[in-house]
């Protein structure tokens, strides 16, 4: 078949690939009904990531089970599945404990950007809807693989509840993910901070109430003028640079917290600030198998639709203009269809 290899910083390309097999008793092999371009893929791609030999892409992924191992049991094939970028047995004690993203079998999912893929521990990672999602639910549901999980542990790990004051440090995909997720949980104020106009307007639609374009010192002085010169109650830091994680860590109010899921590069925190601002800082690789049963119903339901996310949709064939559309931020996210 035909999948997204990576060669080099900028170099993406759509090429024959073994077919995935089976390999291990565990393994299911999916037919993808989309795949999409995340905006950890433009680390490698922007060279600020190692990348010692060709890679396969995509992680974030739903489909058709084709295929399963002699040991699967929950998924079959013929049914539609939804899994986590983590992939994970569902049942080691840090599993049993609501981390499946910690599991003690921890694999990261790979190769998902083909129109086939094999899903190890299929058991633990997938999970199958009971009736064959519409076309038009696809991508909301694809959204659920990665992104929207991530920003509902973003919000979560903040500690967003019921009428807090949520403020959102990235404008990409996670972030915009990251305001839905504060608006579920019942923020009564999320400020979005953004200089992308069309970001803004996709914020805002999630469920911003507030946009700040200003970074740095100026954007946290402008929380704290908004905040009575409190802070935020919750904080989501949805990048991973050190300019975003002073800018979330100087705008969250004592006794409030950070929720971190950018994957951190270049970033140091010193214990001495933490220690006197008072300041909870949480986060890591999101549990999206914890959250996949109950996001993937809000979706089938209609209650959310995070699928909106995908301001560029391609076919799969022409997957390095998707990277560069992204790489050079005229695309928020690309769905490329299979």
């Amino acid at each position: 078949m035909l999948a997204t290899v990576m060669y080099a910083p900028g170099d993406v390309r759509y090429e024959t690939v073994d077919d995935p097999k089976i390999l291990k008793p565990t393994d299911a092999i999916i037919k993808l009904s989309a795949t999409c371009i995340c905006g950890s893929d433009l680390w490698p791609y922007r060279g600020a990531q190692p990348l010692d030999e060709p890679m396969h892409m995509g992680h974030e992924y739903c489909g058709v089970v084709v295929e399963v191992g002699s040991d699967v049991t929950t998924v079959k094939p013929g049914q539609f599945v939804v899994g986590s970028f983590v992939l994970s047995d569902n049942t080691c004690p840090h599993c049993r404990f609501g981390y499946p993203s910690s599991c003690e079998q921890r694999e990261f999912m790979s190769g998902a950007q083909a129109p086939y893929a094999r899903v190890p521990l299929a058991d633990g990672t997938l999970v199958a809807t009971d009736n064959m999602p519409t076309d038009g639910q696809i991508p909301h549901m694809l959204a659920v693989s990665d992104v929207l999980g991530t920003g509902y542990y973003a919000a979560e790990a903040a500690g967003v509840k019921e009428g807090s004051t949520a403020v959102v440090v990235g404008d990409g995909a996670v972030g915009l993910m990251g305001v839905l997720s504060a608006k579920l949980m019942g923020a009564e104020r999320i400020i979005a901070m953004s200089r992308h106009e069309s970001r803004q307007k996709l914020a805002r639609e999630f469920g911003a109430t507030d946009i700040v374009e200003t970074r740095g010192e100026e954007g946290v002085a402008a929380i704290k003028e908004m905040t009575d010169g409190v802070g935020a109650d919750a904080v989501l830091e949805c990048v991973g640079l050190q300019e975003s994680m002073d800018q979330a860590l100087g705008c969250a109010r004592p006794g409030g917290a950070v929720g971190f899921v950018g994957v951190p590069h270049g970033v140091t925190i010193g214990g001495e600030g933490l220690f006197f601002q008072q300041k909870r800082l949480f986060g890591g690789p999101a549990p999206v198998r914890r959250y996949l049963p109950k996001l993937m119903d809000m979706v089938l339901k209609d209650e959310i639709r995070p699928g909106k996310v995908f301001d560029l949709e391609l076919p799969i064939d022409q997957v390095a203009e998707g990277y560069k559309a992204m790489d050079e931020r005229r695309a928020i996210k690309t769905l490329l269809r299979v």
